[in-house]
């Protein structure tokens, strides 16, 4: 082996900064690309946000009416009409606010508000988390320092479903007190509302729910805390043979178990509503679907003319702060050319969806076909990767309502008739299927499978077993109900 130079001819591709930030831009979603658009708008001062067409307008229309307004009243005195001039009109400003201070807001120009005024920010209320409410109980009990810190210990310690999730004896290391005496103080807390909390597993949940509402001592504590196996597996007969009673008294004992709540903090569980906003709009025009790109709320960039100029022209830079111009200049190129390539892309992959699914758009999800990112990928000429890039967090608004744009894509089967339907559309023939079904006899895996061949559909009884799990559905034994 010897050393030495060689030279090659190869192609490669290299993942530059730019192509980088491209590929990156294509994958946000909305408000994401917003709060890209707002940093590079800080960061880069090249690029400035334009000034939209109708503040233009306004401004123009602004412009012409105070001409109208100025010749008027020039016309006005030449006709001898008594014009009366504005110089000498005092206007009492305070007279114009005393309606707005009527809603007790700090507005910031309010001179004559009491400083202990809360403002209208810290009088918005947020709901209670289940470790507030137990808390503010443990308070409200009579109790000394050492139940309270032991409580707190508990509490800190339960889950958002209201279960405790330490042992006795981890919370015995905790507080370093007896093992009594955490006993004696989860007691406590197993009392307090919401009914069932600080239990341990499900069938104590049930427990405590039974006590607290006074059956104790009643076949439902019996089922509950014997037979709560066979009652999840809907085995009603078996559970009405061994304790000797009739179904329709052990249908009373259910409907009142079924009542109880398995998860006790599900009540303080906090949402925040997350709007959709849709990427892509599609209507219908004249009998012909037509996509349009959302650009609202997106700022629309350009390039700073005073910079631009300076670029061009002799303006005395110096070479550290030409060279400083001249990168931004290149970034904020590259950061429209993106935003452009991303929405050209975006509308490229909605019109190839709209074009495959007008069936959908016309009749609904029944009449949704298979397509796969290869389809699409092949109908705009461009790789499968970046049809996935666009579809990920991108929504479209259609006459259906809003789907994310991964909704339209799905694997097909094949139907008796030898043309395919989507995946998609047959989950939601079984789960309307399973919704009109009777509570009584529910309907199997296998007679699922066989109404669905009555209806052209080929499949066989382990994919609807798996396209039922799916949609999280429970099996026909435990979807049985005992109704007398």
């Amino acid at each position: 082996m010897d050393t030495k130079l060689d030279i090659r001819l190869s192609q490669k591709l290299i993942m530059t900064p730019q192509l980088q930030q491209a590929i990156k831009l294509l994958q946000l979603s909305k408000l994401e690309l917003q709060q890209i658009i707002n940093q590079a708008l800080l960061e880069n001062p090249i690029l400035e946000e334009t000034i939209s067409e109708t503040a233009d307008t306004d401004e123009d229309d602004s412009f012409k009416s105070s001409q109208v307004s100025e010749s008027e009243n020039v016309s006005g005195q030449e006709n001898g009409e008594s014009v009366k001039p504005l110089d000498g009109l005092e206007l009492k400003w305070g007279d114009y606010l005393d309606e707005d201070r009527l809603d007790n807001r700090e507005l910031g120009y309010f001179k004559d508000i009491d400083e202990e005024t809360p403002t209208f920010d810290q009088t918005l209320s947020k709901p209670s988390t289940l470790y507030e409410h137990l808390i503010w109980q443990l308070n409200l009990s009579p109790s000394d320092s050492l139940i309270r810190e032991i409580g707190e210990t508990i509490i800190g310690n339960i889950d958002e479903n209201g279960y405790l999730q330490a042992s006795v004896e981890e919370i015995v290391l905790m507080s370093k007190a007896t093992e009594e005496k955490i006993l004696e103080v989860l007691n406590l807390i197993q009392s307090f509302d919401p009914p069932g909390v600080a239990a341990r597993d499900l069938k104590e949940c049930l427990l405590l729910q039974i006590r607290q509402i006074g059956f104790t001592g009643t076949i439902i504590e019996t089922i509950i805390s014997e037979y709560l196996d066979d009652f999840e597996k809907k085995r009603f007969p078996v559970i009405a043979r061994k304790l000797g009673i009739s179904l329709e008294d052990l249908a009373h004992a259910i409907r009142i178990i079924e009542k109880l709540e398995p998860k006790p903090g599900r009540s303080f569980y906090s949402f925040d509503n997350v709007y959709i906003v849709p990427d892509v709009f599609v209507i219908k025009h004249e009998g012909e679907y037509i996509v349009l790109l959302n650009e609202e709320g997106v700022p629309r960039l350009r390039i700073n003319p005073i910079y631009k100029k300076m670029l061009r022209g002799n303006s005395g830079l110096g070479n550290e702060e030409r060279g400083y111009l001249e990168d931004k200049f290149r970034s904020a190129i590259w950061m429209i050319r993106s935003i452009e390539q991303r929405n050209r892309t975006i509308y490229k992959v909605a019109q190839s969806i709209v074009k495959s699914q007008i069936d959908f758009f016309e009749k609904g999800v029944n009449n949704l076909k298979p397509l796969t990112l290869r389809d699409v990928a092949d109908d705009i000429l461009m790789h499968e990767s970046t049809v996935s890039r666009v579809t990920n967090n991108k929504y479209i608004c259609t006459p259906q309502g809003i789907f994310e744009l991964k909704y339209f894509f799905s694997s097909g089967l094949s139907r008796v008739d030898g043309e395919s339907c989507s995946s998609r559309s047959v989950r939601d023939m079984i789960s309307k299927l399973i919704l009109d079904e009777n509570p009584k006899k529910p309907f199997s895996d296998q007679q699922i499978m066989e109404f669905l061949k009555e209806n052209q559909i080929e499949i066989a009884r382990r994919t609807v077993a798996k396209y039922r799990k799916e949609l999280k559905i429970p099996s026909a034994s435990r979807r049985r109900k005992l109704v007398i």
